[in-house]
Parts: structure tokens; C-alpha cells; sequence
């Protein structure tokens, strides 16, 4: 797998056009990261690790009667293109409707949280 963060986004991205209850990945700490913002934002419902070495992540996806809370999902930054951003010129997803994951030197963070603290990074990925 060359880029197993647009995996994850394209797994929930498929997961959610099935209208699937939950879904698993393999585990990393960044995908674990991600989904932790996700949920923090209130775009999943909840997320579990289980397992011991190989170690999976179990995602509970959230909607709103039979249609996703996800409305898009979309990679920024690939391995053969980054793409970083300064901490004045973090975009805005969807006029502030959606959110913007960085990869920032205090770790992964929302477009939000890099903005107040006036970081930039690696702009990961739009959700919406």
C-alpha cells in the first residue's frame, strides 16, 4: 500500500455510500489520529483499536436517517505531491463549514486549532 492515509478516506468514503454501520482498517498511529479528529468533530460516532499485533481500528459511522453525516472526503497532500501551507494561509473548507486536518509539529491537528495557534503544516486532507 503506497498511501495508507487515502485508503482510510476512501474505506469510510466507501462505507458510507453502502450506508455500512462500521467498518475496519489496519492500524497506525496517524490513522488513528485522524479518526480522532473525526470523531472529536462529530463526523463519527465512535472509534475503538482492537487486537494485538496486527492491530485493527473499528469505526462506527454516524448518519442522519439513510443519509451520511460525510458528505466528502477529499486527500490534499500525497506522497507525490505535499503540499504545505503557512499558518496565514490555511484554507477554509466549505466557508468554514468543513474541516481541514494538518500535520503540524505539535502533531495532527484542524485547521481550527493550527489558525488559534498560529502554526502551519502538511495539509493532510478536506472533510465535509
Amino acid at each position: 500500500m503506497n498511501d495508507p492515509i487515502s485508503d482510510l478516506l476512501t474505506r469510510i468514503r466507501n462505507a458510507n455510500r453502502a450506508l455500512l454501520p462500521a467498518l475496519e482498517l489496519p492500524h497506525s498511529k496517524i490513522k488513528e489520529s485522524i479518526v480522532g479528529i473525526l470523531k472529536r468533530e462529530g463526523y463519527i460516532t465512535d472509534f475503538t483499536v482492537e487486537g494485538k499485533l496486527p492491530r485493527t481500528i473499528k469505526v462506527k459511522l454516524k448518519y442522519q436517517g439513510k443519509k451520511s453525516i460525510i458528505e466528502g472526503l477529499r486527500r490534499v497532500s500525497t506522497p507525490g505531491l505535499r503540499r504545505y501551507v503557512g499558518a496565514t494561509e490555511i484554507p477554509r473548507v466549505r466557508g468554514g463549514l468543513g474541516v481541514a486536518v494538518l500535520s503540524t509539529s505539535e502533531g495532527l491537528m484542524t485547521d481550527v486549532q493550527a489558525r488559534r495557534k498560529r502554526i502551519g503544516g502538511e495539509l493532510i486532507c478536506y472533510v465535509w
